[in-house]
């Protein structure tokens, strides 16, 4: 491994993002139980975040529409002005948590500061994530930071050109194999995956990965081991 830059996934791999989604899901399934059953309203709520994707993005932004989208359908147009705004309080709820970093990460961080150039490479609201990003103390130990719409192989390779660095430079940290994993080792960079406990169904695959530029980490720590770090 020659690695010269290494990338760091924001949600979930640096700090706490999905089971904040999943808590205000939740709230909202049963805001609209009058309507539907609580697993049906989540599953209509997936549906219409799923066809809204291509128009919103990722993030709390889309996410927020698609929970009114869905309060409308699925009561045929009868949901209350209280019930809309509630929705609409969730969301901004969701923006406003406390941003509480995963174990390891600042340590790992600290570790690999100046032996590697490191990066964010995340996907989502932009705003949002340069909010989340200056809330969490560690902008400082980046030497880059990519918020993306997606994260497809042509996203990876633009990043990448960005850099000035042969893919097989760039090292991806995160907790999708979805977004995080396939789509680097398919432009000939390295990948690790740190699964998280929660994973948004949209980035769950069920899919073996036999790369030799692949390995299956059990937590961040494990980074400073995998890697050659210079003192």
């Amino acid at each position: 491994m020659n690695i010269k830059v290494i990338a760091f996934d924001a949600d979930d791999t640096l700090w706490v993002n999905e089971p904040y989604f999943q808590e205000t899901e939740q709230k909202f399934c049963s805001l609209l139980e009058d309507y539907l059953p609580h697993h049906s309203v989540g599953q209509e709520l997936f549906k219409t975040e799923m066809q809204n994707l291509s128009l919103y993005g990722y993030g709390v932004k889309g996410f927020m529409l698609s929970m009114v989208e869905t309060a409308l359908r699925v009561s045929n147009n009868t949901a209350s002005l209280d019930v809309i705004e509630k929705a609409i309080g969730f969301g901004k709820d969701l923006l406003g948590r406390p941003i509480e970093l995963l174990e390891g990460v600042e340590e790992v961080l600290r570790t690999l500061h100046g032996k590697y150039r490191l990066v964010v490479a995340t996907k989502g609201d932009l705003l949002d994530q340069e909010r989340k990003l200056k809330k969490s103390g560690i902008e400082h130990y980046f030497h880059h930071i990519e918020i993306m719409s997606d994260k497809q192989e042509a996203d990876y390779k633009k990043l990448i050109k960005h850099l000035d660095i042969p893919a097989d430079q760039f090292l991806m940290l995160g907790n999708s194999l979805k977004s995080d994993v396939l789509p680097v080792l398919a432009i000939g960079g390295h990948a690790f995956h740190i699964p998280y406990h929660t994973t948004w169904a949209h980035e769950k695959i069920e899919h073996h990965v036999d790369h030799p530029n692949f390995r299956q980490l059990e937590s961040i720590t494990e980074v400073i081991s995998a890697i050659p770090v210079q003192v």
